[in-house]
C-alpha cells in the first residue's frame, strides 16, 4: 500500500511540474541586473525583460545591483527562493569572480541554476578626443615608456572590462595604473573629466559617445571587426596579437528552480532573442544574440570559469 501510495506521489508530481510551467508567471518577475544603469548589462537586459514582460503577460522588473563586479546582484539571487520569480542578468563576470574572490557569499556552480546566454558584445578601447594616442600602438609605446603612467579605468574587479585589460596588458606587455568603478557610466564620465585615459567600454555602452566625438575608438576586443563600427580595427589588426576578450551576457536563477520553469524560460529567451525587432536593437548596438539549451549554457559557463582560472592566474591577481 506505501508503494502505490510512494507512485501516486511521483505520478503527481510528473503532472503537477509541466502544469506548473504552463501557468508560470502568474505574478511580476523580478530580475536583478548585476552593474549599474546605463551599462551594457542593463541595456541588453531591459531590452530582453520587455519582451518577456510582452510574452508573459507580467511586470517584468529590472532591478540594479551593482558592485564587487556583479557579485552583490549574484549573492541577492542566490539566496532568493527557487521559484523562478527572482532572475539574475550578469555579464560574464559571473564567471570570472570565483577566480577573483576568495570568499564569495555563494558558490557559482552550486547555487545558481544556468537558464540562458544572451548576446555578445565586443568592448572597445576608447580614449578622450584630445588624447595625444590616436592609435593603439601610440598607447602601447607610450605605456613601455612610462610604466604606470596609463590610468586604465574598467568597471569594477571581476567584471568583463577588467579581464579585457588585464588580457591586454598581458599581450602589450605594458604595466598600467588600473583604477576600478562601479560600473560603466561612472568610467565614462571619469573619461570625460581626465581621471582616467582609456578604458575598454563595451559597444552598447559606448556606441552613442563615439558618433557623437566624445570619445574616440582605438581597437575592439574581438577577432573580427564589429559592423556597428566597421573603421575600428581588432586588437591584433592594430599591432597586438593574443588580447581578444568578447564580453557576453546571461540568464541565471536560484539553484532549485523547477527543471519545467527553466526549460520554459529557456525557450521564451531565445524566441526574444529571435524576434526581429528584438535582434534589429540588439545587432544596432553591436550585440550577437547567443542560443544554446539550458544544458548547453551549463557547460559554456563552466567552461568559461575555467578559462577564466587561468587568465587571472597567469595576469597574476590576487584573489580578493
Amino acid at each position: 500500500m506505501k508503494r502505490g501510495i510512494n507512485v501516486g506521489v511521483l505520478l503527481l508530481a510528473a503532472c503537477t511540474l509541466p502544469a506548473l510551467a504552463q501557468s508560470y508567471p502568474t505574478k511580476p518577475v523580478r530580475t536583478i541586473i548585476s552593474f549599474t544603469p546605463a551599462s551594457a548589462t542593463d541595456i541588453l537586459g531591459r531590452i530582453v525583460a520587455a519582451k518577456l514582460s510582452d510574452y508573459w503577460g507580467q511586470p517584468v522588473v529590472a532591478e540594479n545591483r551593482s558592485g564587487a563586479g556583479g557579485s552583490i546582484g549574484s549573492a541577492a539571487v542566490a539566496k532568493a527562493d527557487p521559484d523562478g520569480y527572482t532572475l539574475l542578468i550578469n555579464s560574464n563576470a559571473h564567471a570570472v569572480n570565483p577566480a577573483i574572490y576568495a570568499k564569495l557569499p555563494y558558490e557559482t556552480t552550486k547555487d545558481f541554476v544556468d537558464i540562458a546566454p544572451l548576446a555578445m558584445l565586443p568592448n572597445v578601447l576608447v580614449v578622450s578626443p584630445s588624447s595625444p594616442h590616436k592609435t593603439l600602438m601610440d598607447l602601447v609605446n607610450y605605456g613601455k615608456s612610462k610604466p604606470t603612467a596609463i590610468n586604465f579605468g574598467h568597471a569594477g574587479v571581476g567584471s568583463g572590462t577588467h579581464l579585457n585589460t588585464e588580457k591586454f596588458i598581458a599581450a602589450a606587455n605594458i604595466k598600467v595604473t588600473q583604477v576600478p568603478f562601479k560600473g560603466t557610466p561612472e568610467v565614462v564620465q571619469a573619461l570625460f573629466s581626465g581621471s582616467v585615459d582609456c578604458y575598454w567600454v563595451p559597444l552598447s555602452a559606448g556606441k552613442a559617445h563615439l558618433q557623437s566625438g566624445k570619445l574616440r575608438a582605438l581597437a575592439v576586443s574581438t577577432a573580427k571587426r564589429n559592423p556597428v563600427i566597421p573603421e575600428v580595427p581588432t586588437t591584433g589588426e592594430a599591432g597586438v596579437k593574443g588580447a581578444d576578450a568578447p564580453l557576453w551576457f546571461g540568464l541565471w536563477g536560484p539553484a532549485g528552480v523547477p527543471a519545467a520553469i527553466v526549460k520554459k524560460i529557456n525557450a521564451d529567451v531565445r524566441r526574444a532573442l529571435a524576434d526581429p525587432e528584438v535582434k534589429q536593437r540588439l545587432t544596432n548596438l553591436g550585440n550577437d544574440p547567443m542560443d544554446m539549451s539550458p544544458e548547453d549554457f551549463a557547460r559554456f559557463v563552466r567552461s568559461e570559469i575555467e578559462d577564466y582560472e587561468g587568465v587571472v592566474r597567469r595576469a597574476g591577481i590576487p584573489r580578493q
